[in-house]
């Protein structure tokens, strides 16, 4: 008997139901675009709690200076990595902040710079 793989296992997860694989087509496309939007749901929101902690921050950085340049970009991505990883502890919230305004520097270095 070949041992079961990870991806052999239901996707309910619910002891005795039968495997993915043994599923009529149809129903195992149902299954799997439902999983993908659920997926995409979840990724989505993420996505957005992301943008709007940096676009939000950004604007009152930048009304607050009165200027438009790099370092509203990296303040802001310093503030969001800081605040999305603050749960883990202040360590955490250091390299968080530092890893994004990081990101955020470079991104906007080239954009700034393109021809």
């Amino acid at each position: 008997m070949k041992p079961q793989m990870s991806y052999d296992t239901p996707m309910t997860g619910l002891p005795g139901a039968p495997a993915l694989q043994n599923l009529p087509l149809k129903e195992q496309l149902k299954r799997g675009f439902k999983d993908m939007g659920q997926r995409s749901y979840s990724t989505g929101k993420n996505f957005a709690l992301v943008g709007s902690i940096f676009a939000g921050t950004e604007c009152c950085i930048e009304g607050f200076r009165a200027k438009n340049d790099m370092y509203n970009g990296i303040s802001a991505g310093c503030v969001t990595g800081g605040v999305l990883a603050a749960k883990a502890g202040p360590q955490a919230a250091a390299v968080g902040c530092a890893g994004f305004a990081a990101f955020s520097a470079a991104i906007d270095y080239y954009l700034r710079h393109m021809d």
